[in-house]
Formats: structure tokens, C-alpha cells, sequence
């Protein structure tokens, strides 16, 4: 793409429909029309918006979630599946990239997925959280790295990374060294109270001036009747509130609009593209920044199923130079 062209972009902080997948995408569908009569070319909803985030399991012992549990299965979406059909359908109509958090079910499993719509409303990327975090483990299986691609969308070469994968360097520089242009990131919001705000807020800011992209962040929120509903106990009630923090950063690690920390809303803004160069001119991490012949990073890029393998071994490097060992059978 050429860098000089300016970007229109949406990030969503919404409230998912706690009772059900329709009503959460109902919401996505709504929130992508309005985007695009804003001239948005691109949106990110929340991580895992359809049909919601699990935050029963943060505050609920496992022996007392099996209800919830079942409940989340039921509502998971299937891909491919009547609800990312839709999506597709949405996308194409309003001709606009969407970045979507889903759990996915897989049979007996469930996964934290990140879809990537094009503006052609083709599904061009599908990528599963590679490591669940603290209570998600009882919740979600595990991805692996046939997912951590970076799409090639008509905005331009766009990336996806869910909540605390941004705290795993290697997977970030995963995404870097493919030249990543636009980074949506995804967090639940509404949990841990504002030092989660804080921690999102250095977290995507130090990754758009590491990567030299921009980041087009998204988080979710609950209201005081939905935190009722997940817990009784008011002295968990607290640990559902806050942590929001829908925001859009330039390559230069600056927000471009006033994020948003609370309640509802879409943030729309452009991204002038040049500022990527302006940014990697100084310091390109993956480029005349790197010691390739100090540090590479190996990427095992086999796919699994059900913990069963279905790819030939793809090792492959995301330095300038990597030299592969083999042990020694003399």
C-alpha cells in the first residue's frame, strides 16, 4: 500500500449481550454500520465480544461455574459458522476491515479467536490466543503460531494480539518482522479496576513505538446491572469495574483521539500513514535496529487440532539470519 495514503478508523468500547450471541452481534452489525457512515474503513470490537467475555470465571470458584461454563459453550460460535457468515455479509456491504473476538467452539473445546474480516468481507485471518491467562485456562484450550500473521487487507498489512499476549515479547516481534502497519489489539476491559486502564495504556503505546505502527485498541464494559448479574457478592462486585481503555496511538506512541475508560462508545480518527516512516526512520526494530547476527527468533508455525498436529514441521526464522541445528549422530 502506499504509505502516504490516510486511513479512517473505529475502535468499539461496548457492553456485550450477557444472555446471548445474537444480541452481542446484533450489536457488532450496528456498531460497524454507524462506523462506516463515518467513513471508517476499519473497526476492532473487544476480545471475545461474541457472545461475551467468560468474567464469571474471574470472580466465580470453578466448582460453582459449571453452569456458565455450559451456558458459554452453548453460545460459542462455530467457524465457519451462520454468525461469521454474517459478519462477512456486514463487512462487504459497508466495505470495511473488522477485527472480532469470538469464542470459538471446536468440538468439546473452546478458544479466545480473533477474526479478520477484509473489506471484500473474506474471513483472512483466523488466529486462536496462544496461552489463556490465570483463570482463562479453565475457560479456553491453547493456540498456536499458525496464527500469528500479519493479514494483507486493502488498509493495509493489519495484526491482531489478544490482552496479555502483549506482555510475550517474542509474539509481538512475530508480528513486527512482518512489517506490521495497523495493530488491533483486544482486552476485555471492565476487570481488575484502573490499574488495568494504566497497564493497557503502557502496554499498546510502547508497542506502536517499538513497531512503528499504529495501534487501534478495543475494550469491553459492563454496567453496574451486568456486574450484578455475574456476582452477588459486593465484595467482588469490585473487581468487575473499570480496567477500560478503547484508544487509538500513533506510531509515536501518542493518542490521536481522547481514549475512552468508560461507558460506551466508538472512537473514530485517520491515521496518516506516512508517520510509519517517520517513526522507522529512526529506529526500525526489525530493520537497521537489528542484530540478527546476535538475536532471531524461531517461529514453529505447525498447526493443531484437538492437540493432534495436521501441518508438516515450518520452522521458521523471523531474524535476517538463522542458521538451524541438528544434533550431533556421530
Amino acid at each position: 500500500m502506499s504509505h502516504s495514503r490516510v486511513v479512517r478508523v473505529a475502535a468499539a468500547q461496548l457492553s456485550p449481550d450477557l444472555q446471548s450471541a445474537a444480541g452481542s452481534l446484533d450489536k457488532v452489525i450496528g456498531a460497524i454500520e454507524d462506523a462506516s457512515r463515518k467513513g471508517a474503513e476499519l473497526i476492532v470490537f473487544p476480545e471475545t465480544f461474541v457472545p461475551y467475555y467468560p468474567y464469571f470465571s474471574f470472580v466465580c470458584p470453578p466448582v460453582k461455574s459449571g453452569k456458565e461454563h455450559l451456558r458459554l459453550y452453548e453460545n460459542a460460535v462455530k467457524v465457519p459458522g451462520p454468525e461469521v457468515k454474517r459478519v462477512g455479509l456486514c463487512a462487504k456491504r459497508c466495505e470495511m476491515v473488522v477485527v472480532l473476538g469470538i469464542n470459538e467452539r471446536d468440538h468439546g473445546s473452546i478458544y479466545n479467536t480473533q477474526l479478520i474480516f477484509d473489506a471484500t468481507g473474506d474471513l483472512v485471518l483466523k488466529r486462536r490466543k496462544i496461552t489463556p491467562t490465570f483463570h482463562e485456562r479453565m475457560i479456553w484450550g491453547q493456540g498456536d503460531a499458525s496464527g500469528l500473521k500479519v493479514a494483507e487487507t486493502v488498509v493495509g498489512k493489519v495484526g491482531a494480539l489478544a490482552c496479555w499476549e502483549h506482555y510475550n515479547p517474542l509474539a509481538r516481534y512475530a508480528l513486527m518482522t512482518q512489517h506490521e502497519e495497523i495493530h488491533c489489539s483486544q482486552f476485555p476491559g471492565s476487570m481488575v479496576g484502573p490499574i488495568f486502564s494504566d497497564q493497557i495504556d503502557v502496554t499498546i503505546r510502547h508497542h506502536a513505538l517499538e513497531s512503528g505502527c499504529f495501534v487501534v485498541n478495543s475494550t469491553g464494559w459492563l454496567s453496574e446491572q451486568q456486574i450484578e448479574s455475574i456476582t452477588e457478592d459486593i465484595s467482588l462486585q469490585s473487581a468487575l469495574k473499570d480496567g477500560c481503555l478503547t484508544a487509538i496511538i500513533s506510531p509515536e506512541g501518542k493518542h490521536l483521539v481522547e481514549p475512552i475508560s468508560a461507558g460506551e462508545g466508538v472512537l473514530v480518527t485517520d491515521l496518516d500513514m506516512t508517520l510509519i516512516t517517520k517513526r522507522k526512520r529512526m529506529m526500525d526494530s526489525v530493520g537497521h535496529y537489528a542484530r540478527p547476527e546476535l538475536l532471531s527468533l524461531l517461529i514453529n508455525e505447525e498447526k493443531y487440532e484437538n492437540n493432534h498436529q495436521i501441518a508438516t514441521h515450518n520452522h521458521q526464522s523471523a531474524g535476517l539470519k538463522f542458521t538451524k541445528e541438528t544434533p550431533d549422530e556421530s
